[in-house]
């Protein structure tokens, strides 16, 4: 069960990265203060604004970026997985079709070995039936080349 449990873990998908930090903080921008450091601030702001903006309107369209780049990440991996899904399952498929066609092979091959094993004893059982006239057929040509070869030999005088 522990072991289960480790091979869960260490096969969990990672979280996705919050962007919600990002979305909240890229407007970046502060009010002005009260007293003579608001007053300098507003100045400094009256001058700078065209480069804040500038920056803000920048900041606004790297976060669009990011958010779309996760959106697509998120959607190719989830389009990868369904693709390896779809494959693995064709492949398990076929490979159930491979494990039936051998088994189906196996049956034939079993029955094959077993009507030739029958076969080769038909064959044998006929030899043995046919021996005892073969072997008589065999002794009877035998004595008649004895006694051809005794008619052409020469005799002793």
């Amino acid at each position: 069960m522990a072991e289960r449990d480790e091979s869960a873990a260490r096969d969990a998908l990672p979280a996705p990265p919050d962007p919600a930090p990002v979305n909240a903080s890229w407007p970046a921008a502060a009010a002005p203060g009260s007293g003579p450091g608001g007053w300098l601030s507003r100045l400094l702001l009256r001058f700078l604004a065209p480069q804040l903006e500038a920056q803000r309107a920048f900041n606004a369209d790297q976060v669009r970026l990011d958010n779309a780049l996760l959106r697509h990440l998120d959607e190719r991996l989830a389009a990868t997985h369904r693709h390896y899904d779809r494959v693995l399952g064709d492949a398990g498929q076929r490979l159930d079709e491979v494990d039936e066609r051998h088994a189906q092979l196996s049956r034939e091959l079993v029955a094959h070995v077993h009507d030739l094993a029958r076969r080769i004893d038909l064959v044998l059982a006929e030899a043995e039936r046919g021996r005892p006239a073969l072997e008589h057929a065999v002794a009877e040509l035998r004595a008649r080349v004895a006694r051809l070869e005794d008619a052409l030999r020469p005799h002793a005088k």
